[in-house]
């Protein structure tokens, strides 16, 4: 099927800076030992060593992936995030995953495992609640494609798709977790914006939560 990213093909995707980066760098502190679950082609791993001079190391389940991330010289090792991770209990200051919680077959035993390995974990996703959404669903009767980033249901790697309320729902079943801070990637226009300030779990499209373990 030529439409499909369940594999996670990394070698043809250009090596572009997402929004959200920089607002996950902001939550850092200076010269923090951090891990990157998921981290792709380890674009997010080299923005927070050369910015935050960060120890990164890195866990990925595209073999791509870990072949881009090796040949640039990052600690990245391949594996399947949602299972027990081959790291010690507090061995990381902060964990990180980003936009990728909603494509592992188990999303709690990831989270129970960025508590387990870190003092405090930084999650982002995109928010399936968006408006946009909603009224693709309400007057369309069908998937939303928008936030799938134009694949259909059935070949997507986002398998678990969840709001705002769904994962306050997964830091209560998780436990041991307090909220520290929130922040937003912006829609890239001023009404959305300020209408996400009211009503987060409407118009904010993409989520960056970082909690700590209590």
């Amino acid at each position: 099927m030529r439409n499909d990213n369940r594999n996670y093909d990394y070698s043809g995707i250009p090596a572009n800076r997402r929004p959200e980066y920089s607002k996950i760098i902001s939550l850092l502190e200076t010269g923090s030992k951090v891990l990157d679950l998921g981290c792709g082609n380890g674009l997010l791993i080299e923005a927070m060593q050369q910015e935050k001079q960060c120890q990164c190391k890195g866990m990925e389940l595209s073999e791509s992936g870990v072949d881009i991330c090796r040949q640039k010289g990052l600690d990245v090792i391949s594996g399947r995030i949602d299972e027990t991770l081959p790291y010690g209990d507090n061995e990381f200051d902060v964990a990180v995953c980003n936009v990728t919680i909603q494509m592992v077959m188990y999303p709690e035993k990831l989270l129970a495992e960025m508590k387990r390995v870190s003092r405090y974990q930084i999650v982002s996703f995109p928010n399936f609640a968006y408006f946009i959404n909603r009224f693709d669903m309400l007057f369309n009767g069908r998937m939303p494609r928008r936030m799938l980033f134009g694949y259909h249901w059935y070949n997507t790697g986002h398998i678990h798709q969840l709001s705002v309320r769904d994962y306050d729902e997964l830091l209560l079943a998780v436990g041991g977790l307090q909220k520290k801070r929130k922040l937003y990637v912006s829609a890239g226009f001023k009404l959305i914006d300020l209408l996400g300030g009211l009503f987060p779990g409407w118009f904010r499209k993409t989520v960056i939560l970082e909690t700590v373990k209590e």
